[in-house]
This record gives structure tokens, sequence and C-alpha cells, in this order.
């Protein structure tokens, strides 16, 4: 589950200004490969802290983004629903987001274990397939948007014929009161629609913790 376009743009742009995409480059995006997945933390205000409340990721840590690394010409880059579209964004831009230029700390780096690296190259032109599709700010299924974990979802399901990230069914829920946060009854109020309650769906976290990936060093 990714979260809204309004928050997301706000964080981007203020970390946009704060950090120029050179500084980077302290991470090592040489032990990057096509295919890599990019789980990220940011700090967007409630609506991430409740994606990240009711999903933990690897190690325990919290993802509210994620992201495919792919190769465009000579450079890698990362698709990602994000905005309003999905899109290319530039390795440097997507590190300094989170501000992670020195050491990972908001940023996780899976890679498709062996036995399913033969997928790859289909799964990363089944993604590619998707660019400039428009953004899904309801998070439903089969209604021709995107958000960043039903990427990952489609183009590896594809690539695959079956659900290699399955879908669970999502709650937009407090797990200590099981009230809706109130950050999502605000949001879904100003889309007009319901909650999706227990709609299939997936986000960064259950993603994460796949035993189809293993989380890897890029420092």
């Amino acid at each position: 589950m990714n979260f809204p376009t309004n928050f997301y743009l706000l964080v981007c742009v203020a970390w946009i200004f704060l950090f120029l995409p050179a500084s980077a480059q302290h991470i090592d995006f040489g032990k990057l490969k096509e295919g890599d997945l990019l789980f990220q933390d940011l700090d967007c205000g409630p609506l991430c802290e409740a994606i990240e409340a009711v999903t933990e990721g690897v190690d325990g840590k919290d993802f509210s983004h994620c992201a495919m690394v792919v190769r465009v010409g000579d450079s890698l880059q990362v698709i990602e629903a994000i905005g309003t579209t999905v899109q290319l964004t530039t390795l440097a831009k997507f590190f300094a987001r989170s501000g992670d230029t020195l050491v990972l700390t908001k940023i996780a780096v899976g890679r498709v274990k062996q036995p399913y690296q033969a997928l790859l190259p289909q799964v990363v032109q089944n993604a590619k397939a998707l660019i400039g599709e428009p953004y899904d700010n309801a998070f439903l299924p089969d209604n021709n948007k995107w958000y960043c974990s039903e990427v990952l979802y489609d183009a590896f399901k594809k690539a695959s014929d079956t659900e290699f990230f399955p879908m669970q069914p999502m709650t937009f829920k407090d797990p200590r009161t099981k009230d809706f946060f109130p950050a999502w009854v605000d949001y879904y109020r100003e889309l007009q629609l319901e909650i999706p309650e227990a709609i299939p769906g997936l986000n960064p976290g259950s993603i994460s913790r796949s035993e189809k990936i293993e989380i890897i060093s890029v420092q």
C-alpha cells in the first residue's frame, strides 16, 4: 500500500530541496542490479504512520513505499508509482528522498532469490509497460490504476503466472483500538469513497518479508 499523492508530493519536494542528487553517491549503486526491490520508510505524517502500523516490514522495520530497480540505457533507475503516475526516478533522488546519503536507515534493498532470477527479464518488461499509467490513490484492485506495491504485484504475477507476492485483506484500522485511523477516514471522505476494508491488497512491509527475496547490503 502506498500513501496518498498530496502527502507524497510534499515530502518528495522537501527532500529534493534539502539534498542534492550527488550527495546520494555515498551509497554504492554499483552493487544494485536490475530487478532489485527498494523498500522505503518516509515520514509523511499520520497516513504513513497508519500504513506502517498495520504491517511490519522485514527485521521489524517500517516501510510505506516500494519501487523496482531497472536499467534505462546505460544507467539504473527505479520504477515507482508516485504522484499521479507510474514513472522513472533516478536512484540518487530516490535515496536522497529518505536522507539515506551516508548509511541506510530508511531503505532496505531486496533481491529475488536464485530460483526466481530467471523471471526478472519478464518482470522488468512488465513493470516498464506500466510507465505513464495513472496512480491509484484509492488502493483498489483491477481498476487500471496502480499504487506502489501493486506495480510489483502485477509485474511478478504476469511473469510467473502465480501470485508471486500474495494479496491479503487490507485493513485501515488501528490494531490497538480496532477503529479506523482518523487519517484514513478523512482521506476517503475527501475522495467520496468508502474505506476499502478487507479488500485484497498488499503493502511494502508484507512484500519485504517475502521468503522469495533476501535483503542485501549496498554499502
